[in-house]
């Protein structure tokens, strides 16, 4: 992809400059990057920045890191945190089924990590970007995708990135057994139980069911024991009337199980409030601004 502008300096009065860059080829996998353009300094030096390596939603099915709404939350996040965004365009199901979406997530980090110890590496991420403070976040399927991610970066080696934390919001995860929250919220407006059951047939291995475990990660706590011990902390967000809501409050209880440290805020709403009410977006990014400093 090409650039849209080589450096962060401000042109036509941006609050985040932002540019495209290929990962690979072959995949046709690329991401976009935003900075802020005013830099915080410290001590009369450009401070680093906390860096976000972002999924976006859509079911695995759907949507695109070029589309409006996704620009413009990874140029608000870019803002207001202030940090350095990377937001991914990956593969796509049914043409391409999971674990795809998983390999490309990998391959991003270890993208970022080759920037550092580069001497030609990307300029934005080499000059302003806080290597120690890498963060995986998502919505949705892409908060699925962060925290598979996450697993995955424990068995390569990814110094020295640091993968601080994972932001999760309203993680989608399923099952086969249906829990009350699927069942009293399966004609949901917006993503009914059908629909949400289309994707993961869509999105899973050829003949795996929704116990799989990259659907339903609690039925692999057994052998994921160990793993879940040493992920870093997380930040989780769910609302009560999201056909999910259970699942993910499951997945809470399996991690502090394990040992690991999670802050959940779960609150009145259906999937998705926070996109369409001001006041719930502006309270989560709070929270996040809060989690990567």
């Amino acid at each position: 992809m090409p650039k849209i502008q080589s450096n962060p300096n401000p042109e036509h009065g941006e609050i985040v400059a932002s540019k495209d860059i290929t990962i690979n080829d072959e995949k046709k996998t690329w991401v976009r990057i935003y900075c802020p353009t005013k830099l915080p300094s410290n001590d009369g030096c450009v401070a680093r920045l906390p860096m976000m390596i972002y999924f976006h939603s859509g079911g695995w099915i759907d949507h695109s890191v070029e589309d409006l709404f996704y620009h413009e939350r990874c140029t608000q996040f870019s803002r207001d945190l202030p940090a350095i965004i990377i937001s991914l365009e990956y593969r796509l199901a049914p043409e391409y089924r999971l674990p795809t979406q998983y390999e490309d997530a990998i391959d991003v980090i270890l993208w970022v990590r080759q920037q550092m110890v580069d001497p030609k590496g990307e300029q934005w991420l080499k000059d302003y970007g806080d290597f120690s403070r890498c963060y995986l976040g998502g919505r949705g399927n892409g908060a699925n995708m962060a925290y598979n991610a996450s697993l995955r970066a424990l068995d390569v080696d990814i110094k020295p990135l640091t993968i601080s934390g994972l932001i999760l919001n309203q993680p989608m995860f399923g099952g086969n057994q249906r829990t009350k929250s699927e069942l009293k919220y399966a004609c949901d407006e917006l993503y009914p139980l059908p629909v949400w059951d289309l994707m993961w047939e869509l999105a899973l291995p050829k003949g795996a069911d929704r116990d799989h475990k990259f659907c339903n990660p609690m039925k692999d706590y057994e052998t994921q024991q160990n793993k879940l011990s040493k992920l870093t902390k997380c930040l989780l967000f769910g609302y009560s009337m999201d056909p999910m809501v259970d699942r993910q409050q499951e997945f809470v209880a399996m991690m502090v199980g394990c040992g690991a440290k999670i802050e959940a805020h779960f609150d009145v709403g259906f999937h998705g409030v926070d996109l369409v009410d001001s006041k719930r977006g502006s309270y989560n990014l709070q929270l996040v601004k809060e989690f990567v400093q």
